[in-house]
């Protein structure tokens, strides 16, 4: 049985996921982020049980297919701007498309009625939050961060950068309060 789970966006959530369904005693046999499949179909009180559990750690058992499809979404970018750098130079519509095996415009227009902002505008919001994680960590430059998360150039990465913040990299940097948004956030 697949279940789909709501803000598992990290490999901690996937530890902390594994060890609420082996509490239950559930033999899991794959997981990743929002996915995991387990050998047994769940019957309503375990379905229960299992979703409270969840909530009460700060994720949430999908049931409904279109939230199935959004979540996927979401960590399939998740994925792509944090886990899978070389790959962010394919065209994210026809990656999307390929992976969920649907139609990009049905995944968009679906994306954007139950979160209220497009793919490409969460893509944008992901990448400058890895931006920011990036200059803070102060192990890269602008232009190594700018190759890694596939802007054209640094002025595109500053320009988006500016637009989303209202800094720029070098002011966020030295910013005090120099704040980033959990990734389940955007």
């Amino acid at each position: 049985m697949k279940l789909y789970i709501k803000n598992m966006v990290c490999g901690r959530c996937e530890m902390v996921v594994t060890s609420e369904l082996e509490k239950m005693g559930l033999s899991i046999l794959s997981i990743q982020l929002g996915e995991v499949e387990i050998a047994t179909d769940l019957d309503n009180s375990q379905k229960q049980m299992l979703s409270k559990n969840l909530i009460s750690i700060g994720f949430e058992l999908l049931d409904d297919k279109e939230n199935k499809t959004v979540e996927r979404i979401k960590n399939r970018v998740i994925d792509l701007v944090y886990y899978k750098t070389e790959q962010l130079k394919i065209n994210l519509s026809s990656y999307l498309a390929d992976d969920l095996g649907q139609d990009y415009s049905m995944l968009s227009k679906l994306f954007s009625e139950k979160e209220g902002a497009t793919i490409a505008h969460y893509f944008i919001a992901q990448k400058i939050e890895r931006a920011k994680a990036l200059l803070l960590y102060n192990e890269m430059t602008l232009s190594e961060i700018a190759i890694q998360l596939s802007y054209s150039s640094v002025a595109h990465l500053s320009s988006q950068f500016k637009k989303i913040t209202g800094y720029t990299p070098t002011q966020f940097k030295q910013l005090k309060d120099n704040t980033r948004k959990q990734i389940d956030g955007l």
